[in-house]
């Protein structure tokens, strides 16, 4: 993971910066509406499916779209996430 991001140290946001940091509950993170835009990472896989799901902002409520197109829409990359 370093080598995609060129990111020396790697980990999740603590549950109590969460919302602060992205505007988003546990469990409803999305690359949609982030507060400020973070680097987002799709597996090259994700172009196999007509749609891909991910959080729509709530807890249990997801969106399904096209991967190429949502991540034109959020600038994310497509990499080798897989080991």
């Amino acid at each position: 993971m370093r080598t995609i991001t060129n990111s020396k140290d790697i980990s999740p946001v603590k549950q109590n910066e969460l919302l602060s940091l992205t505007g988003y509950i546990r469990g409803g993170c999305s690359p949609l509406g982030m507060k400020r835009k973070y680097p987002t990472f799709f597996d090259e896989s994700a172009i196999l499916f007509d749609a891909i799901s991910i959080s729509a902002g709530q807890r249990g409520l997801q969106i399904f779209a096209n991967a190429e197109k949502l991540a034109e829409a959020i600038d994310a990359e497509f990499t080798s996430l897989t080991l």
